[in-house]
Parts: C-alpha cells; sequence; structure tokens
C-alpha cells in the first residue's frame, strides 16, 4: 500500500507542476521565450512538497492533528530548496539551448541537457526531503543517521530523475510522432514518468526504519533518592566491554531511566535487566537477574530468571513459569520490587514495548 500511495502522490505532484507551469506559460504568457525557466522550478517546487508532505502522513496516519501542525516549517524549507534548485537547472538547460552556446559548445546535445535537468531536478526534491526530515522526526538528532538518511534519499531521487530521463528519450522519437490532437502528450508521459520512479524509490528510501525499545512508564517518576541506598536509580549500560550497548532514543547521552524516554534495543544480542551493576537495564529492588531479552532479527523473547518470574508481569498477568514469552508490539511488562530498601518506595516498573518504528514524538 505504501509503495501504490507513493507512486500516486508523485504522479500527482508532477503533473501539478506541470499544470502551474502551463498556465503559467500559456494562459499567462510569461516568459514564454524560457519555458525551462518556468517548468523546472514549477515541478521542483510540487514534487519537493508533495513529497514531504507524503512522508509526513503516512509516517503518522493516525496523527492528523499533530501533522498539520508541524508540516508548515517542512513544507516551506521543501519549497525553497525546489524553487532554488529549479531555477538553477532550469537556467543551466535555457542557458545550453541557446543558439550561440550551442555553437560554441556542439557537443552538447539536446537529450544530454534534458538528461542533466531532470538529474537535477530528482536531487532538488530528494536534497528537500532529507534535510526537511531534521523537523520531522526526533530520530534525526543523531547527526550519523540524518546525514544517511539524506544521502539515501539525495541518491535515490537523482537516480530516478536519470533513469526517467533515459527512458523518455529512448520514448520520445515515437511520443513526437502522434498525430496533432496529441500534441503536449509528450511532457505530461515525461513528467508523468518521473513522478512514477521518484514514488518507487522513495516509497523503500523514506520507510519507516526498524528499531525495537522500551519506553519507561509508570514507576519511573522522580522522586528524592533515600539517603544513601546501595542503588538509588533506574539506569542503562551505556557500554560494554568499550562497545555501545544501549542509548535512548532521543537522549542519547543519559544513563537514567526517566518516564517517557525510549531505550533503543540493539538488533541482535541478549539484554540483561535487574539490579546488579552487570544489568544492561538496573532498577533498584527488583531480583539482581530478573530476565533477559534475546533479540534476533525483529524478534525479542523475554526469558525470566527460573527464581524471579513470579516477580514479572506481561500484558498485566503476573508469569506462572520461567517459560520464555514473546514479544508482541505495544507488550506491557511489569518488573515488581522485592527490596523496598533499595526501590525508593518504588513497588514496580513498567516499561511499553516497541518493534517497529517509534518516533518519540507519537
Amino acid at each position: 500500500m505504501r509503495v501504490y500511495l507513493y507512486i500516486l502522490s508523485e504522479i500527482s505532484s508532477a503533473l501539478v507542476g506541470w499544470s502551474i507551469g502551463q498556465f503559467f506559460l500559456s494562459d499567462l504568457g510569461w516568459l514564454k521565450q524560457f519555458p525551462e525557466l518556468v517548468l523546472f522550478p514549477s515541478v521542483a517546487i510540487s514534487l519537493a512538497v508533495g513529497t514531504v508532505a507524503t512522508e509526513i502522513f503516512l509516517s503518522n496516519p493516525t496523527r492528523t492533528k499533530v501533522n498539520f501542525r508541524i508540516f508548515r516549517l517542512p513544507l516551506g524549507i521543501a519549497a525553497v530548496l525546489g524553487l532554488l534548485i529549479g531555477l538553477a537547472s532550469g537556467g543551466m538547460a535555457e542557458f545550453l539551448f541557446m543558439p550561440q552556446t550551442r555553437e560554441s559548445l556542439p557537443i552538447v546535445s539536446n537529450w544530454f541537457v534534458r538528461i542533466v535537468g531532470w538529474l537535477l531536478i530528482g536531487g532538488a526534491v530528494g536534497i528537500a526531503e532529507g534535510f526537511t526530515w531534521r523537523w520531522r522526526s526526533v530520530e534525526a538528532g543523531d547527526t550519523k543517521r540524518f546525514l544517511q538518511r539524506c544521502l539515501t534519499s539525495i541518491v535515490a531521487a537523482s537516480s530516478a530523475g536519470f533513469i526517467a530521463a533515459l527512458i523518455f528519450e529512448v520514448l520520445r522519437p515515437t511520443l513526437t510522432n502522434l498525430p496533432p490532437e496529441w500534441k503536449g502528450i509528450e511532457d505530461v508521459v515525461g513528467f508523468g514518468l518521473l513522478g512514477f520512479l521518484l514514488g518507487v524509490v522513495f516509497s523503500f528510501s523514506t520507510s519507516p526504519s526498524y528499531m525495537a525499545a522500551l519506553r519507561a512508564g509508570a514507576g519511573f517518576e522522580y522522586t528524592e533518592p533515600n539517603p544513601a541506598p546501595p542503588i538509588n536509580s533506574p539506569t542503562i549500560q551505556r557500554v560494554r566491554d568499550g562497545r555501545p550497548l544501549l542509548k535512548f532514543v532521543s537522549n542519547g547521552y543519559s544513563e537514567q531511566i526517566e518516564e517517557g524516554l525510549s531505550i533503543q534495543l540493539p538488533v541482535r544480542g541478549e539484554i540483561t535487566i535487574g539490579s546488579g551493576k552487570n544489568a544492561a537495564i538496573r532498577l533498584p529492588g527488583i531480583p539482581l537477574h530478573a530476565s533477559s531479552l534475546d533479540l534476533s532479527s525483529r524478534q525479542a523473547i523475554l526469558t525470566p530468571n527460573k527464581k524471579y518470574f513470579d516477580t514479572i508481569a506481561v500484558r498485566g498477568e503476573t508469569l506462572k513459569s520461567n517459560n520464555p514469552v514473546p514479544l508482541k508490539h505495544n507488550d506491557i511488562l511489569t518488573f515488581y520490587t522485592t527490596n523496598q530498601s533499595e526501590a525508593n518506595g518504588k513497588n514496580f516498573f513498567r516499561f511499553v514495548y516497541y518493534n517497529r518504528f517509534l518516533d518519540p514524538e507519537a
């Protein structure tokens, strides 16, 4: 479904941009002698804005009001980037199409100019999508992840523009030989093809990241610590044996678990939960080793300690045995405390398990 929606959105955006360009050229008569200087910015703006809007609403389909609140700045930035790069690519095309330029640079052919222009349009859309992601997701706070997303979007969109231009050049002789009543179909097919390929690549390159996480809930509210308890706050172990182990999705430099924070889990490996100093997730007052989370490809299995399984509840039901429990998205995990002197008055700690992309703004 995501692929179809992206394709429909991108084709519609491309054709809307072309229609706007035709309105300026044909109806208003603006810059008729420089058509690329009008068409390229119109299509680039429409595609950039349409792409960003589509990604926002597809990533958060149930948060319509929030989407309308946050999408103004990203759409504005996308429009400006589309305009600037569209004007640059259109200006370059017009310059290369000028007779004086063609005389001095006979090696530059019409098809070469069109291919470079479409590649730049694709690049404009990719830059707009990748750059504005910073304002659409807290995940973009990770500089490495943000740069990776930007590069992926730019390469994917530029490739789509390049491939669309090559296919169009193959089809162009056939389209130019159509009857006069089909005049104008050439641009419609070309920009429709560009939108189709952009929809295909964006449906995959912008697909939500898979991220397993434990979101801290009840029990992690702030309380004043006891005078000097052995362990006075729930924490995570960020580094083990010199390697990164755990971090928070939106607060990567902290160790203390607070209500509302989400602990990003690794894709593979074992995470221990307990009150011992070697536990990856340390919760004061629960057994030294209460359970472990065995993580594999898109799956997490809770394995309770055989001595303390009755201190754990999954989906609101206390465990009756130490049998491993496969976790599902939105499962609630509760760890009950057994040592009140360490627990700072807490009776339990509760997490919500997520097994798909988690945006802390949600």
